[in-house]
Formats: structure tokens, sequence, C-alpha cells
């Protein structure tokens, strides 16, 4: 079953909050001598006994924001030392990342819905999941606003994900068995995905290629991956099967399927081999043919449906950023070659 892509603006779901409505209260403040048991102990652990309720990372958050007192004073060292009897002072407040998993109404394209899945046409620039500097506003808070059931499942049902500047199609789970099915068949390698690239450079090589070399992070740049010596550095191994669609003097024009889910793996595999990707900066490409972002696009994805087991195909063509980039390459995209 091929289908084609809708669009929704994620409305309030029955029973959420709407925006802005009060959620509760803005801060509890908590009071405590520490024990003499507790003497000697770092100021962390302290809290976790404190408050046993509440996870150390968001304790921490609250010393990074000022919130945790001893004996009057901020201190916001996780590593201080306690003494018995010392007078502790702690504001239990909303943090950012505290917030991060609630409603919000986030617009998303959707290319199929029923009761267990639902498969996102995700638009460049949409973040799929809350992290530091994005902590509201992404496909998570969208799903979580668009119905119930995501509130159900860890992560919002997000079984894999796209980067902030990749497009295209992505399955997410409304179910906690449908998300474990999807995981396993991920893992399993049964979900088949394929990207739609443009890259710098005329074509070198075969026009038919299998990259299978590891992907580990770059020691020098940890913002980075790269390819690694597995007998040296830590890593998992990746494969990407590369087709050319296209070339000119200055770019190409590549389909990708993974064959593992690495991280920045298509971008990581391009660049290895002499073509990074137009408008990668992290990865040796630069802005060109009106990209600002790197050309990098889901185009199809495939799989059995973890309930029904009916096979399930989903197609989204490139959106007008990277079609208008090829067109001033010379190229241009056709379904059925890709």
């Amino acid at each position: 079953m091929k289908q084609t892509v809708g669009i929704i603006s994620a409305t309030p779901a029955e029973g959420m909050p709407e925006e802005g409505e009060e959620l509760g209260p803005e801060s509890d403040i908590r009071l405590a001598e520490v024990a003499p048991a507790q003497h000697g102990l770092r100021l962390d652990k302290a809290l976790v006994e404190f408050v046993p309720e509440f996870s150390r990372s968001y304790l921490q958050q609250l010393q990074d924001a000022g919130l945790v007192q001893v004996n009057g004073q901020v201190v916001s060292k996780a590593s201080h030392k306690v003494r018995a009897g010392d007078q502790l002072r702690l504001e239990l407040r909303p943090t950012p990342q505290s917030q991060a998993f609630k409603p919000e109404p986030v617009p998303f394209q959707i290319a199929y819905e029923d009761e267990y899945l639902l498969v996102v046409n995700k638009a460049a620039g949409l973040v799929v999941h809350p992290a530091p500097g994005n902590w509201s506003g992404t496909l998570l808070n969208g799903l979580l606003h668009h119905h119930p059931d995501f509130l159900q499942v860890p992560r919002a049902g997000i079984v894999h994900r796209l980067d902030k500047d990749t497009s295209g199609l992505m399955v997410v789970a409304r179910q906690r068995e449908v998300m474990d099915r999807l995981v396993q068949a991920i893992a399993a390698r049964s979900v088949s995905r394929q990207y739609l690239a443009l890259a710098h450079g005329g074509w070198s090589g075969p026009a038919q290629r299998s990259v299978d070399v590891p992907i580990g992070r770059d020691p020098r740049n940890r913002l980075r991956m790269g390819v690694v010596d597995l007998a040296y550095q830590a890593g998992k191994t990746a494969r990407t099967d590369i087709a050319l669609l296209g070339a000119s003097a200055q770019a190409s024009f590549v389909r990708c399927t993974l064959h593992t889910g690495r991280t920045h793996q298509i971008r990581v595999h391009m660049a290895h081999i002499g073509h990074p990707l137009v408008a990668d900066v992290l990865y040796g490409g630069s802005p060109a043919f009106g990209m600002q972002r790197q050309a990098l696009h889901a185009t199809r994805l495939a799989f059995a449906h973890p309930v029904s087991g009916a096979p399930l195909v989903f197609e989204a063509p490139p959106p007008e950023d990277l079609t208008l980039a090829l067109q001033q390459c010379g190229l241009r995209y056709n379904l059925a070659q890709a």
C-alpha cells in the first residue's frame, strides 16, 4: 500500500492543557538539616536522599540555576561536602528539561495514520526530540498535543530520528507494544529507509557502490562523528548503499539506502568518499545552489505493519529547497528513477 503525504496542524487534544494554562505551582521550598549519618556526603547525593522522588539530573539543574542553598549560601558545585547540622534550602522549580515533555501545538505533516502508528513527513528545521538548546517546539511536543495516545508511550513513540535539518519520512508508534515491534524491526534491518542527497563535485567511482566502514565519535570534535578503526577506537559497523541518479560538473545527486542507523551515517559516509553533502558545513560541505541546510531528504520508508503484517510503502518527494537546488545544477528529481 503506497501512501501520499497530507498536512495537519496539531490542535488541542481533549483533556490536555491549552497553551499557557496553569500546570501546577511555580515553585516549592523544601528545608532540611543534614543528619550526622550524612556528614561528609557530596551535596548531590545528600539532595537525592533529601528528595528521592526527583532525579539527580533534575536536582543538578536546580543547582545550576542557583536554587540550592547551604547555610544561606548558594552552592552550585555537586561535589561540595555537607556537614552534620548544615541547613539545606531547596527550591523546586520547573526547569526547561523538566517541562520538555509537554504538549505544544507544533504543526507537522502526516503521510499515514491509524490506531497503531503514524508516519510523519518531517520538515527541515523541525527538531525531533527535546535536547539542550531545543527544550520545546519539537516534533515530540507536537505529537503529545496531537493525540493523548502518545503520552502513554516512551519518547512519544519515536523509534528513530532525523537530524534537525534533514527532511522526510519517519515512523512513530501510538502503543508501547507497537513501539517495541518497530524497534525490533529496525534492529533486524527489515525496515527499508532510502534518502535523496545532493553532494558536492562531479561523481567519481562506480554509479553503484556500498560504503561499509565503521562510525564513531570524532576524538577531535565531540560534535562530529567520523570513520574509525575499531581496533583502536570505539564505534559501530555502518553500511550505506549509494546509487548515482544524476551528476553535473558541480554536484552529484544520489540515492542512499541505509542498512544500519548510525548517527550522521549518510553525511559521514558521503564525506568519506569525497562527496560531502551540499551545505553540510559540519562534514566539509558549504552552502550552494540556494541550500542553507544539508541537502538530505528521507524519501522512502517501507516496512510490514507491526500488527496486521500488511506491507506499507511511503514516498515523499524532495521539498522545494532541494528541488530548486537540483534545477540550479541542471539535474532533476524523477520518482521512477529514485
